[in-house]
């Protein structure tokens, strides 16, 4: 009963944060309200999460990169893979060794394997948080889709580093010969376990489908389970779990666009994994403020750890952490829009610019850390092999957590005003390639409509009952074909059109709900009938919502 308690409490605490943080009158990111009330939690009741770092993994972090390799946008991230790439992996690199080292001067009480742990979790970026923080003021969508691709792959490659650097603190020994070739398995293999498992329960999932016909519900369980299928295999295989579930997110995407699922499952799927990624997150924050009670109340014993006496320097080791992070970042990322900008010049004639320092600036505190690296730190273990405790746990617990909030509440304060006004390059329009498919797609409508038009005369007759009813259909078609394929003065005004067209089918169907509704209160119609009528007008809704 405890347990369930706890997972309730929880599950409050992220339905909470996600009104307060609407309902404050300035923008505080819903990652800080969640902490926040997490606190509350932690001060207020008698529960205590007594967190398993293998369970916290397993339950968190599959599901997680699963959804964000799922869902990212290929082609943005191909457009700008040398960058996400530089960012993802050259970066993480260059924080993990120069972090750990700076760790360790620091804080020579921290064994050195300990600081590169440490440096390893706070090396991945968090979008979500980003995203929260910009509500107010848009992150430009060139931007936020680096921002997401780096975070898809730092995420992985932090997590590896980490791996290795416990591994290192555990044996006392630690070989880059033995570290590259077993990085090379580890890498490699979670990536072709995350690809191989996922195209085979794929194609047996569309073989069944074909067969016997689709349940949506068996069609949602699977896809909840091929992130934590995939990991589980991995690891067993002593591959990188990380590395699967993210590989399996992004070989989702191509499975799923040549063995469609039925328009339902798609519907309810989407819904339910919406709901398990704000659950998830916010779980992890919560549970973050959670802890934070106890973190707290241990802090005069951690700071004995670093030789002060003091729990104010605790305070000054994170800002220095955050600090050297941010410089790291800003010195990377100018360095790396240099190269890039210089690799353009080459191949174009145009005079390209140097980027600003606000951009600058702003993608170096964008890099805020938040849910991965909550996650990664609480996976360090409790004991050594010889079931000594581990060396310095505690404080790099502490200070991890620290680095989330100061990161946090920095980028909260500081990016808005950043990218408040910031003048970006013009995005290129992708409305020939909208308007070239849904010309595409509304003529391949109408050779179907003919072809269903010919079958159905020619077995039932009534031609001319199935001549008109086509018609109507197709005159839709043809229409939509000839406003998109005449100029661009033309295809805006019919763009103009469907705009107030949806805005009046959105005002129809919000009094056809009403209507129902009235008539469900004055007992006029059953309540089978309502459900029907307000499932359809729900998807007629979110048809013209989008």
């Amino acid at each position: 009963m405890e347990a369930v308690s706890i997972v309730l409490f929880l599950l409050l605490a992220v339905v909470m944060s996600g009104a307060l943080s609407r309902m404050l009158p300035v923008a505080v990111p819903t990652p800080l309200v969640q902490i926040l009330l997490g606190a509350v939690i932690g001060l207020s009741t008698s529960y205590r999460v007594a967190l398993d770092p293998e369970l916290f993994l397993l339950l968190f972090l599959p599901p997680l990169l699963f959804l964000d390799g799922w869902r990212i946008p290929k082609d943005e991230l191909l457009k700008d893979l040398s960058t996400v790439v530089e960012l993802a992996l050259g970066l993480v690199l260059l924080t993990v060794l120069g972090m750990g080292v700076f760790i360790h001067w620091m804080i020579p009480a921290m064994p050195l394997a300990v600081a590169f742990a440490l440096a390893a979790v706070v090396s991945p970026t968090d979008p979500i948080a980003v995203s929260a923080i910009a509500a107010r003021v848009p992150i430009p969508k060139r931007m936020m889709h680096i921002l997401e691709g780096e975070s898809l792959l730092n995420d992985a490659s932090g997590l590896v580093c980490l791996r290795f650097a416990i591994a290192a603190a555990l044996t006392g020994t630690f070989s880059p010969t033995a570290a590259a070739t077993s990085f090379l398995w580890v890498a490699g293999g979670g990536l072709a376990i995350g690809v191989g498992v996922t195209l085979v329960v794929t194609r047996i999932k569309a073989w069944v489908s074909r067969r016997f016909g689709e349940e949506p519900g068996s069609q949602i369980l699977v896809s909840l389970l091929i992130p934590f299928g995939c990991y589980l295999l991995a690891e067993h295989l002593e591959a990188s779990g990380i590395l699967a579930a993210v590989a399996a997110g992004i070989t989702m995407t191509f499975a799923e666009i040549s063995r469609q699922a039925l328009a339902t499952t798609r519907m309810r799927r989407h819904s339910v994994w919406d709901t398990i990624q704000f659950a998830l997150n916010g779980i992890i924050f919560v549970l973050l403020g959670e802890q934070l009670p106890g973190i707290l109340a241990g802090a005069r014993a951690t700071v004995l750890l670093t030789g002060h006496h003091d729990a104010g320097w605790l305070g000054l080791y994170v800002l220095a952490i955050v600090a050297g992070l941010a410089l790291l970042r800003f010195g990377w990322v100018w360095v790396s829009l240099r190269l890039t900008l210089l690799r353009r010049q080459r191949t174009s004639e145009a005079t390209l610019h140097s980027p600003s320092w606000r951009l600058v600036a702003a993608m170096s505190l964008a890099g805020v850390r938040g849910a991965i690296t909550l996650a990664g730190v609480l996976t360090i273990p409790l004991t050594l092999t010889d079931g000594s405790p581990f060396p310095a746990r505690d404080l790099a617990i502490f200070l991890a957590a620290g680095v989330i909030i100061v990161s946090l509440v920095l980028a909260s304060i500081a990016l808005p005003i950043l990218l408040n006004g910031l003048t970006m390059p013009a995005e290129p329009s992708r409305q020939a390639e909208e308007d070239a498919a849904r010309v595409a797609a509304a003529e391949a409508a109408i050779m179907a409509i003919e072809r269903a038009q010919h079958a159905l005369a020619e077995r039932d007759g009534h031609a001319d009952v199935y001549a008109a009813a086509g018609t109507r259909v197709m005159d839709v078609y043809r229409e939509r074909i000839e406003s998109r394929s005449k100029g661009a003065r033309v295809a805006a005004a019919a763009r103009r059109q469907d705009q107030l067209e949806r805005d009046f089918r959105l005002a129809g169907i919000k009094a056809e709900r009403a209507t129902v509704v009235a008539q469900v209160r004055e007992r006029a119609i059953g309540s089978a009938t309502a459900q029907k009528l307000m499932r359809e007008l729900d998807l007629l809704e979110a048809r013209y919502q989008t």
